[in-house]
């Protein structure tokens, strides 16, 4: 069995702090986004490769993330992109990836900026039980949400119906973008693309391949968090650290207040403040300041400032002139 993890995002909402790292390497407790899916397929004896399919433009970072891990089974495979604007859908890029890896075998997809609660063999095990194409599915609990992803309706555990985005969801449960294929079913991408459908989300495949053969859906109820904005991320955090912090014991911190839910990385320094629920990248200072529910990137300073909600980019330098 092979597995993919979709890396090719290029994570516009949360810029600046992915202008220039892709977004599954951001920091989550001691490991990145992406570790935990990494972990649970490297601890999958039935699969024997990870592909990780992303640009051109992160390519460099995910193959020096990887040979500085403990990681044996993920290799980069690049898609021929690098930028947004170039992009040719997901379903494009599976596509383009099982030709270029010469793929032959049942294939597990998972978007790598996925943080989820249940081990990806579990999933696994409820593909290799039932035999069909299978989604993992969650309750986001809300329909406004739901807007936002693809929607399925369910007979026991088959999917009987597929929307991708609704503008008027019936229900809350929603596809987590966490995919099995039997190896038989692999043509099908190349018959869905060359039939001029969709090639953006993979939503629409499945709602294509859905109306042609059964299709049997995971459901959990723990937790799930899509990172792809800032209020997202730092959710997923706050989940992970479970109202503790963490400090790196290389950053330096005196005469400051550590609330709940921060994470303050190797090198940083905070002096003379107070942080809640907050992200403090690499070699980054906060002098004098109050910080609430901000994400503070590497090498940056702020001095003298009350931030809440704040995304703060690398390098940057914020102070109180007046102060």
């Amino acid at each position: 069995m092979k597995a993919v993890v979709l890396a090719g995002g290029y994570a516009t909402r949360l810029w600046p702090i992915t202008r220039n790292r892709p977004k599954m390497l951001l920091p989550v407790g001691d490991g990145t986004v992406i570790d935990e899916i990494f972990g649970d397929l490297e601890a999958d004896d039935r699969i024997d490769e990870v592909f990780v399919s992303t640009n051109e433009r992160f390519a460099g970072e995910f193959e020096a993330y990887l040979a500085d891990s403990e990681f044996e089974k993920p290799t980069v495979s690049v898609e021929d992109t690098s930028a947004e604007s170039e992009k040719f859908g997901v379903v494009g890029a599976l596509a383009q990836l099982i030709d270029r890896e010469n793929v032959d075998d049942d294939l597990v997809v998972v978007a790598g900026d996925n943080l989820i609660s249940f081990d990806v063999g579990e999933f696994v095990d409820f593909f290799a039980e039932k035999g069909t194409p299978a989604l993992a599915a969650y309750d986001v609990g809300s329909r406004e949400r739901a807007k936002s992803y693809g929607l399925v309706e369910l007979d026991g555990d088959r999917v009987i119906d597929f929307q991708e985005k609704p503008e008027d969801p019936k229900s809350t449960l929603v596809s987590i973008a966490c995919y099995a294929f039997p190896q038989g079913t692999l043509p099908d991408f190349e018959e869905y693309l060359s039939d001029g459908n969709n090639p953006d989300e993979p939503g629409w495949f499945i709602q294509w391949l859905q109306s042609r053969q059964p299709v049997h859906a995971f459901t959990f109820e723990e937790a799930w968090f899509d990172i792809g904005t800032p209020e997202s991320y730092l959710d997923a955090v706050s989940w992970y650290l479970d109202g503790e912090s963490i400090v790196h014991p290389d950053a330096t911190v005196e005469n400051s207040e550590i609330g709940d839910d921060v994470y303050v990385l190797e090198g940083a320094e905070i002096v003379d403040s107070s942080l809640d629920s907050s992200v403090v990248f690499r070699n980054a200072t906060v002098r004098d300041a109050d910080v609430r529910r901000s994400i503070i990137d590497e090498e940056t300073v702020v001095d003298g400032l009350d931030l809440s909600g704040a995304l703060i980019g690398a390098h940057s330098r914020l102070t109180n002139e007046e102060g």
